[in-house]
């Protein structure tokens, strides 16, 4: 009697639903390193498409070397070998990002770039080639390649998926990055022991190492320097006291100046260019009677603030997308009540849209990503809504941040006064001038209506306000705009275009 023939093929080493855990968490994993890396990054590389387009290559070339070099070592090693030091290795680096990066950006500027990528490429990789690892291992049948490839391949996507969604909706809202990479770390970490547990038992040496390297990432992202005041969905927020002004304050947005507010008297204007748009409007409305206002941007909401001081009765809508920025200003910068200030937090874009058509005397232009104003509210097509909102005779004013040849404030300006019938454009004289060798850079304040501006009012109103600054309009404007570019929603490279040099206003 012969005995029966041993199976064709191996029973599996990982279940199924072990295997899918896996690849779901190892995919979902790379995609919130890769979101939250915009976050830590953009307090000292801005938050721009260039950012966002460094951070994104990075992430999907440690998807592919990390997918390649998975696939390869599991043909060579035992993959069930391979699976746990990938996790606990990229836990560990992932909770240390946090720290070396801030570390980086503070005491070796030069090194940033290669200290962020490393942070992103390490992690993304180790992750990465959890999968084609997992997938070796399902392989016990080759009639049944196709299936186990496909479910895997679309649990990693689905994982993906989850990691963005509740990166974005979720933690971002909630939790400081460090927090949100420092536990990210510790799951990753606990799932390597368990992995490794359930492969081979526990290994106390090895399982000692990732402990104590673990303890030292959240140790040093504790003490690390780049704190704020709060993480908001959109910023790293700062309140930064003026050691000169005891009731001045200073709004930083991702380590740049964003506004200055004086608690005490609204009226007192540090920067230049709001100053611009105090004499703006001291030309356009000389009567001093209260004004129906929208500001496409709150930032620190001084400009708000001083027209409530200065034109009792005037009414401010402001649409600001970042609410965390709405409720810093409330608990900074003083109670909004009885300013007749409205704010709603939502995208310009859209707020524009819900407003009815001849409602408003004045429209201010103040929303900035970084030094960028979002490219959505420099088209042709947002600026035709912009007039559609202001009364006849109303006022648009825009500031505008560029610098080197102003290529971005040239087209800007081009595009304003392809909508508004008279433009002037307000600045330092070095920056009016036709030639852009000359041009310092920095801010511009972009004025249109319907009706006429008068420039030696304007420039009177500048000299009154102390800013230096001159205004230009008509055939002067005209040479200075050149040939640049009319933007609209269908072609607007505005990052492009854009010098950001300096630290904003």
């Amino acid at each position: 009697m012969t005995e029966p023939p041993p199976p064709p093929h191996p029973p599996p080493a990982m279940g199924p639903r072990a295997a899918a855990a896996l690849v779901f968490g190892s995919s979902a994993a790379v995609l919130v390193v890769e979101i939250t890396a915009l976050r830590l990054l953009a307090p000292y590389l801005g938050l721009t498409l260039e950012t966002s387009t460094l951070v994104i290559g990075i992430a999907l070339a440690a998807i592919a070397l990390g997918s390649w070099a998975g696939g390869r070592a599991a043909d060579r090693v035992d993959p069930r070998r391979l699976i746990a030091p990938a996790m606990g290795v990229s836990g560990v680096v992932v909770a240390l990002s946090p720290a070396v990066v801030r570390m980086a950006a503070e005491w070796a500027p030069p090194l940033l770039i290669l200290v962020a990528s490393a942070a992103i490429l390490v992690p993304g990789a180790l992750l990465s080639a959890v999968t084609p690892m997992v997938t070796k291992i399902r392989l016990f049948d080759l009639a049944d390649t196709g299936t186990v490839v496909g479910k895997l391949s679309g649990v990693g996507t689905v994982g993906a998926i989850a990691g963005t969604v509740i990166t974005g909706f979720v933690l971002i809202s909630r939790l400081p990055v460090s927090a949100i990479l420092v536990g990210l770390g510790v799951l990753l970490v606990i799932g390597a022991a368990v992995v490794e547990w359930r492969a081979h038992g526990w290994v106390r040496s090895r399982a000692a190492v990732l402990v104590i390297a673990l303890t030292v990432a959240a140790l040093a992202s504790a003490v690390a320097p780049g704190g704020c005041d709060a993480e908001t969905k959109y910023h790293c927020a700062e309140v930064v006291a003026d050691p000169d002004r005891d009731s001045g304050r200073t709004l930083v947005l991702d380590g740049l100046r964003h506004s200055y507010v004086d608690t005490a008297d609204p009226t007192v204007l540090q920067y230049d260019y709001v100053r611009a748009l105090a004499a703006v409007v001291d030309v356009a409305f000389p009567d001093r009677n209260a004004l129906a206002a929208y500001h496409l941007g709150g930032g620190g909401l001084t400009f708000p603030r001083y027209l409530a001081e200065v034109r009792p009765g005037t009414r401010s809508l402001v649409s600001e997308i970042d609410g965390g920025v709405v409720g810093l200003d409330r608990d900074e910068f003083g109670d909004l009540a009885g300013t007749g200030i409205d704010i709603r937090v939502e995208d310009g874009r859209l707020g524009l849209q819900r407003l009815d058509t001849d409602t408003r005397d004045l429209v201010v232009g103040d929303a900035f990503g970084g030094v960028s104003v979002p490219w959505h509210l420099t088209t042709v097509e947002a600026l035709s809504e912009i007039q559609r909102v202001l009364t006849p005779g109303g006022v648009y004013a825009a500031n505008l941040i560029d610098h080197g040849e102003l290529a971005f404030a040239r087209a800007e300006v081009a595009t304003v006064a392809e909508v508004f019938d008279h433009v002037a454009l307000l600045g330092e004289p070095t920056d009016l001038v036709a030639n852009p060798a000359s041009a310092r850079g920095g801010n511009l304040v972009v004025v249109a209506s319907d009706r006429p501006l008068s420039v030696p009012a304007l420039d009177d109103a500048l000299t009154a306000r102390d800013t230096g600054w001159t205004a230009i309009a008509g055939n002067e404007l005209a040479t200075w705009i050149g040939d640049a570019q009319v933007l609209t929603d269908d072609h607007a490279p505005v990052d492009q275009l854009l010098e950001p040099f300096g630290s904003g206003p």
